[in-house]
């Protein structure tokens, strides 16, 4: 009998709470503390923040509020993230056939993995088994899309955005698959710096300029600009949901992380612009 591989999680209890009832309350109100807008399209693409959910949760809850309506047309998830722990020179996928959280099992879509590693992608849980980036995301998924669906985590690092565009772009607009891509923001700086840092970021992924996005602007530089690099080749937009740091939610101002949100659109809105201003919280009080 072949053995059932389990990735247990890294991170409940730090980044999340450990206690599934816990944890189901909190994701549960940073969603409905996120408003979208009527009318607003589904996403094709989410980026979203990995910290803690203290942190970032607001922000990444922004994003995912918008799959509120779509969720039952979404069957699997291919999540790109960076590795803060263990090297990886291109992209590598998990061995495990789940991963798990304090809400359950989440099943690894084989088939998805052989795509990736058809397309270069090593097939390793050494990078996945300490990481907090791709993990994060899986409760928030749990807790808005039905039961059932399939994930594959991308570790991605050390790969040109031409390079990580033709990797995700494996898996883009495919019917019934969204795209994740984390990534945090500026590190550690002063609040005004980081806000003037990070709009400056958010400028860049809006006019899908990959080139202008340096490795010290996020910390899942590869995968935020295999993404831009895709749209800009695709010609679609992206739009800004969120820009704030945890300075703005639970964090000290004087070391602050940066967080923002994004999507790519799946439909046109033709009652809404491409993409709309970037103001938030963080930016509207510089």
């Amino acid at each position: 009998m072949t053995r059932h591989r389990v990735r247990a999680s890294a991170v409940a209890g730090t980044f999340y709470p450990a206690r599934t009832s816990e944890l189901e309350r909190m994701v549960d109100d940073l969603l409905a503390g996120a408003l979208t807008p009527e009318g607003a399209p589904a996403p094709a693409a989410l980026v979203v923040p990995h910290a803690g959910y203290v942190y970032s949760g607001p922000i990444a809850a922004t994003a995912y509020a918008r799959l509120r309506g779509t969720a039952a047309s979404i069957s699997r998830v291919v999540a790109f993230g960076p590795v803060h722990y263990v090297p990886v020179r291109g992209a590598a996928v998990p061995v495990a056939d789940a991963w798990a959280t304090p809400l359950g099992e989440v099943p690894i879509d084989p088939v998805l993995r052989d795509r990736a590693v058809s397309r270069g992608a090593a097939v390793d849980d050494r990078p996945h088994a300490p990481e907090h980036a791709l993990e994060v995301q899986l409760p928030f998924l749990q807790r808005v899309l039905a039961p059932g669906f399939g994930f594959l985590p991308v570790a991605v690092s050390q790969l040109s955005a031409e390079e990580t565009a033709d990797l995700i772009e494996a898996f883009f607009g495919e019917t019934g698959t969204l795209v994740v891509v984390s990534t945090d923001l500026s590190h550690y700086h002063g609040v005004e710096t980081a806000r003037r840092l990070d709009r400056h970021t958010a400028q860049a992924v809006v006019a899908r300029n990959a080139a202008a996005l340096g490795e010290e602007d996020a910390c899942g530089i590869f995968a935020l600009r295999g993404l831009v690099e895709l749209a800009r080749r695709k010609h679609l937009s992206i739009e800004l949901l969120d820009l704030r740091t945890s300075a703005d939610t639970a964090g000290d101002p004087e070391r602050v992380v940066g967080y923002g949100a994004f999507m790519i659109p799946g439909a046109p809105n033709p009652s809404r612009s491409p993409s709309r201003a970037i103001t938030s919280a963080a930016t509207e009080s510089q």
